[in-house]
């Protein structure tokens, strides 16, 4: 297996006899699911049901404390942080950063492989599979100084820029690719991607999330892409407009070589499949595609 240590990623921990109570009334997933080696995908969202933050919550082991830690977007963990405080009232939790933690990921060489189990042993701290998708393969929140531990336990180092091309082979969107209160969730792949559960009770955003769910609302979607055609060999920046036949067909979120992934409308998707027609970024031309753990009903 190859890991990779991830800097764009921090820990937070949500520590006390409250934690998961507290956070089950503020956040997508159902918390009470999380377990050792077992963690949820989840998301906070604004009272209009717009994206804010979204990441991974696990259980804490003893030696840590008692409580979650969720593993975040470290530019805006500190934001995250101070919003949660906001609702904390009288709940008995402490919420703050892991200092002298980092965050990785481990996957298997082999599209597809497994090795699970061999990566959630191989260190002390926090570990579990990827929740969104199994072959995304196991993350980590660890002491700095037990990173070498991978190593010595036959993982090879690759780079943040591997995992990057990893998660895009698979089409599965990070922290980066979703706007702060702009986007909405399932437009994100939240529900094929088990980062929201229409069962619990109410947290915040949840009317909204419903209403798109059960009212069929949702237009765009993220979309892997295949970028071709790009001037000099490089490709369009995130952000580039997306065209179809010049009309606005949604925007680039990521860009990795020739893999990317998109925030396109549905009708182009379709247009642009049935046609044969090619989405256009610039100079590029896009060929969007749909990954097996996504569902788009209308769209096949």
């Amino acid at each position: 297996m190859k890991f990779t240590l991830l800097p764009a990623r921090a820990a937070l921990s949500v520590a006390g006899p409250d934690a998961v109570p507290f956070l089950q009334g503020l956040v997508s997933n159902d918390v009470a699911q999380v377990a050792p080696g077992r963690a949820v995908y989840a998301a906070l969202l604004t009272a209009q049901g717009k994206f804010l933050f979204d990441f991974f919550v696990a259980q804490m082991p003893k030696e840590m404390g008692e409580g979650l830690v969720l593993d975040a977007e470290a530019a805006r963990i500190d934001d995250l942080a101070r919003r949660l405080k906001i609702f904390k009232l009288r709940s008995k939790v402490t919420i703050e950063r892991l200092d002298g933690y980092v965050v990785a990921a481990a996957w298997n060489n082999e599209r597809g492989g497994d090795g699970a189990e061999q990566a959630l042993n191989a260190v002390d701290g926090v570990s579990y599979p990827d929740p969104r998708l199994a072959a995304a393969g196991v993350r980590f929140v660890i002491r700095e100084g037990d990173v070498a531990k991978l190593a010595a336990a036959g993982f090879a180092q690759a780079s943040e820029a591997d995992y990057d091309a990893h998660r895009l082979s698979y089409g599965l969107p990070d922290s980066r690719d979703m706007e702060v209160e702009k986007s909405v969730l399932l437009e994100c792949g939240f529900e094929d991607l088990h980062g929201v559960d229409f069962q619990k009770g109410c947290y915040m955003g949840q009317e909204l999330t419903a209403r798109t769910k059960y009212r069929g609302l949702v237009k765009k979607r993220l979309l892997p892409v295949v970028i071709s055609g790009a001037s000099e060999g490089e490709g369009p920046a995130p952000g580039t407009r997306i065209t179809l036949d010049g009309k606005d067909a949604g925007e680039l979120r990521s860009a990795r070589g020739a893999a990317g992934l998109a925030l396109i409308r549905l009708e182009a998707y379709d247009k642009a499949r049935i046609e044969g027609l090619p989405l256009m970024a610039g100079e590029a031309a896009l060929a969007a595609w749909k990954p097996d753990w996504m569902s788009l009903p209308e769209h096949e």
